[in-house]
């Protein structure tokens, strides 16, 4: 009989809105390209001429870049497959080229790099291994460095950053056995002492990437609110070697395999109070600001993966004869290369371009680095799952196995596997579809929110209403025309003009379908995740499109060998695009969403449990989440610390 877990903390529906409300950016102090398209307005001039990085930032990183490159030709990627572990002396030659510090300040011993090629730097070392991709990325977009950079004191960067950059391995911890996306039924506790000089951590952390080998840890952890105690979720820094933390165990997973990813128990931690990142309870704020520019490192390793299948497909496609001619030839097979190069275009340049505008930090990118990381991960797994049937029976066989038969070793298999995480971590897709959507309404809900939130008064909904009505006298009107409609408009795009034109008519279409949803369903909106869905995959698609032009017109007016090239790449994935948006288009209101939510609720009720007979389920037994009461360790701790 499978074992219970302990109870988890209760939280109502309403107090986990609240939770995560409290933790989003409420200002929009710079113009958003992204948020002005899910409100109808193509502000092509906030992208348009395609920013470029500084010259010096340039041979910063294009010298780093060449180092790099050499080193990940001695890499085995096989033997990190194979072993399921990065050796130690792959991370120390990442370490001796500063690796671990390139988006570190230089005075604090790191390269200084900017968005744009620390991404550069990630697709690279994740076409080596993507384990390596994940560690740096782990350690880097997520872990001490970046929180300590945007909200650590003086003190707090003097400490830690130089061993960042140079020595020290990070992790990011909030995940626990059971606390997913929904951060307000956090458990692991900060206890602060009577005389406030430390905070005693309990808990357990779970899918700790990087925490069997960190040397140092972010860790949310809720600080009870008592006298001179805000209280709330916490960020605070912890040394691994703490007496108190036991890694318990090193997970393994479908793909990345030398991912050091564990669980990790806090047994009465003391960690002192000047560890702490920034005031009690803004430990999400935290986190969530610190991933706007963080979620641009898994997009740039999917447009590295995007990059490979593009090589493969096209080595393999020219080779490969079937019928009297090469596969690449048949419409079936060259239909997914044509998807697989003009989506490694535009994703690039999603990619770039919003690493350029981070790093001018002239826009507020929260949005587009969202809209980068689903669209990325959403379109590496595709093109991953296109080399695979490219290369049939021997994309579903082993590299060890293609070699061992005197064939080219091409691990097309583990490249779909290692993509499939994506989809998951640093926000599912559907929780980015929720995010997105919630910014992406964000306008809407500061005039009228007042108006469908249960807890206001007649008199707040009255002035809600005087005031939304004003937004909507000033803001339908511009969506029924705009430049779209003119044969002429954005004629300096030459044979992409018309793909502008129609971004700039579907934004406004898609202004109008979230309208017409918000008057339609009011307070119920938000329970309408399939059609959310939907209106954030179009203005996912339409961002791709914009940048996609932007970036092909920049080579083209820069005189790029590849100007013309890069037009016809741009010109394809945006036929391509189109396709599918009006597809997502059809299906905001025509669909299956309905009779969907009647069948879960008869699978849920057990009406179709005779379905299931007739298998057997080689699961295992026990719970189906882990007991996670805090407490000491009775496990071996399997902590790796690489020196």
């Amino acid at each position: 009989m499978s074992a219970s877990a302990p109870a988890p903390r209760q939280v109502s529906e309403r107090e986990a809105r609240q939770v995560a409300e409290a933790a989003r950016e409420q200002d929009w102090r710079k113009p958003s390209f992204a948020k002005e398209l899910f409100l109808g307005r193509f502000r092509l001039d906030l992208i348009h001429p395609h920013p470029l990085p500084a010259a010096d930032d340039v041979q910063r990183g294009e010298e780093f870049l060449a180092k790099l490159s050499d080193f990940c030709e001695t890499i085995d990627s096989a033997r990190i497959e194979r072993e399921a572990q990065i050796p130690d002396e792959v991370i120390d030659g990442l370490k001796e080229l500063g690796a671990l510090g390139m988006k570190i300040d230089t005075k604090y011993g790191g390269l200084g790099l900017t968005q744009v090629y620390y991404n550069k730097a990630l697709a690279l070392v994740g076409s080596a291994n993507p384990a390596l991709g994940a560690l740096l990325s782990a350690h880097q977009s997520i872990g001490v460095p970046q929180p300590l950079k945007m909200f650590g004191t003086a003190e707090q960067k003097e400490k830690f950053l130089p061993r960042c950059a140079r020595t020290d391995i990070t992790a990011f911890l909030l995940t626990e056995p059971d606390v997913g996306s929904d951060p307000a039924r956090l458990a692991t506790s900060a206890v602060p002492t009577e005389d406030g000089s430390e905070y005693v951590l309990d808990g357990v952390k779970l899918w700790t990437t990087n925490g069997v080998v960190a040397d140092l840890l972010v860790v949310m952890a809720r600080v009870p609110k008592s006298e001179g105690h805000k209280g709330g979720i916490t960020a605070f820094v912890v040394e691994t070697n703490s007496e108190g933390v036991t890694v318990e165990n090193r997970n393994a997973f479908m793909g990345l395999r030398g991912l050091e990813n564990g669980v990790t128990r806090f047994h009465q931690v003391r960690v002192p109070a000047e560890n702490r990142i920034g005031p009690e309870g803004a430990g999400l704020k935290i986190a969530l600001t610190t991933l706007n520019t963080g979620r641009l490192s898994l997009p740039a390793m999917c447009v590295g993966a995007g990059k490979w299948c593009l090589k493969i497909a096209r080595e393999w496609s020219a080779v490969r004869e079937q019928w009297g001619k090469p596969i690449a030839k048949h419409e079936a097979v060259g239909s997914k290369i044509a998807f697989i190069a003009a989506t490694t275009f535009a994703l690039e340049a999603v990619v770039d371009l919003s690493s350029q505008m981070a790093d001018e930090n002239r826009n507020d990118i929260r949005i587009e680095a969202a809209l980068a990381k689903l669209y990325g991960s959403e379109m590496g797994w595709l093109m991953a799952d296109e080399l695979v049937q490219i290369r049939g029976g021997r994309g579903f066989e082993t590299a060890e196995s293609l070699a061992a038969r005197g064939e080219r070793a091409v691990p097309a298999e583990q490249v779909l596997r290692d993509l499939r995480i994506n989809r998951i971590f640093e926000g599912s897709t559907e929780i980015m579809h929720l995010l997105i959507a919630r910014e992406a309404v964000d306008a809407h809900l500061s005039v009228a929110g007042d108006i469908i939130d249960p807890d206001k008064s007649l008199g707040d909904k009255a002035r809600a209403g005087a005031k939304a009505g004003g937004f909507y006298a000033r803001w339908l009107p511009k969506l029924v025309a705009g430049p779209g409609q003119l044969p002429t408009s954005y004629a300096e795009f030459g044979d992409l003009a018309g793909h502008l034109r129609y971004v700039e008519r579907s934004a406004r279409k898609l202004a109008r379908a979230t309208f017409m949803a918000m008057a339609r369903w009011q307070g119920r909106m938000e329970t309408k995740q399939g059609f959310l869905g939907r209106i954030v995959d179009i203005g996912a698609e339409l961002f791709a499109m914009s940048a996609a032009c932007v970036r092909a017109e920049m080579l083209r007016s820069q005189g790029d060998e590849n100007g013309r090239a890069a037009h016809q790449l741009a010109d394809a994935f945006c036929r391509q695009s189109r396709i599918r948006v009006e597809e997502l288009f059809g299906r905001l209101w025509s669909n299956t969403d309905d009779i969907d939510r009647r069948v879960v609720d008869g699978v849920l009720g057990g009406a179709y449990t005779w379905l299931e007979q007739g298998i057997v389920d080689p699961s295992g037994d026990g719970p189906w989440i882990a007991d996670a009461t805090p407490g000491p360790s009775k496990a071996e701790n399997v902590h790796r610390p690489i020196r």
